[in-house]
């Protein structure tokens, strides 16, 4: 089994525990892997990687993710949500939901994040919630992280709700936390969804109880999903099988289709060193990821031969 199961994963559930769910419906000896973590309190868009599959983790990441989060106003938490104890702080009187929306153009584009102490980040080689918990103090510094939308969906004195769209690496109990700080106040995430990862809509997503053997071998997809953006390479049955055995094959420019966006630079990129190529087989199905190497595919991560 070789692709990727997109689930939506329910509040309660570590994102470990629903890729044991998936692992002892397909059998332990098929390697299985989550691309990008949710916290047990999230809800949402959760990439399970089957098989091979599970090598293109990186890849995933590259992709915008989307998000819902709610938050409770006037409440402060070490965790920044509801997990740890909760502190009532004031809420300025004047507070509005024009206040709020003013706010947000600053938090556009490259900002410089601050993560929970309690998250998955490594401090001297150990994760920060681990150093948290023993009752270390914790100092984290501020990283880049890129916001590309961000909109206030429902407002009241007491609770806001944000939708964005982010980059890799963006905690958004983080980003509601500076935004209320912001407006002179405090506030705890008390629920988040991801919408999305690239492609992956929280529509087309399977529930996690719904899933069998049956369902899974029907709605796994395909990884060239995540490859839409990237030249593709036709192969024939002898190329196809010297590549997966990692030699280099000389490019036959009939053979490869550029996408829209570098159909312009054509010329330019045809013998552009260490360009990637994505491979396909004959029956349009993933054989590897390549870099064009002066008019030379050069297979840099090979998969099996058969889907």
């Amino acid at each position: 089994m070789f692709g990727i199961l997109n689930l939506n994963k329910p509040a309660g559930w570590t994102s470990r525990d629903v890729v044991n769910r998936v692992s002892r419906i397909v059998g332990r000896k098929v390697k299985c892997g989550h691309a990008g973590t949710l916290d047990p309190l999230a809800t949402g868009v959760l990439l399970v990687c089957i098989g091979k599959a599970t090598k293109l983790v990186p890849y995933i990441h590259e992709f915008p993710k989307s998000y819902d989060g709610s938050f409770h106003l006037g409440k402060k938490s070490e965790t920044d949500d509801l997990e740890g104890t909760l502190e009532s702080v004031p809420i300025p009187e004047d507070l509005t939901e024009e206040t709020i929306k003013s706010l947000l153009p600053e938090f556009l584009g490259e900002i410089e994040q601050v993560p929970p102490v309690y998250s998955a980040v490594w401090v001297k080689g150990e994760r920060a919630y681990d150093l948290a918990r023993r009752g270390e103090t914790v100092e984290l510094s501020a990283r880049k992280v890129n916001i590309d939308r961000l909109e206030l969906s429902e407002f009241d004195n007491h609770s806001m709700t944000l939708s964005m769209t982010c980059g890799t690496g963006t905690y958004v109990r983080s980003l509601g936390r500076d935004i209320a700080r912001k407006a002179g106040t405090e506030a705890v995430m008390s629920s988040l969804t991801r919408t999305s990862i690239g492609p992956f809509t929280l529509e087309d997503s399977i529930p996690v109880d719904e899933l069998d053997l049956e369902r899974i071998q029907q709605e796994h997809q395909s990884p060239l999903i995540l490859f839409e953006a990237f030249p593709k390479y036709t192969a024939n049955a002898e190329e196809t099988q010297l590549i997966r055995h990692g030699r280099e094959v000389s490019i036959r420019p009939e053979c490869l289709s550029l996408n829209a966006a570098t159909d312009a630079d054509a010329d330019a990129d045809a013998d552009a060193d260490a360009e990637k190529i994505i491979v396909i087989d004959e029956q349009g199905r993933l054989v590897a990821i390549t870099e064009n190497r002066k008019m030379l595919l050069a297979p840099q991560m090979v998969f099996p031969s058969s889907e």
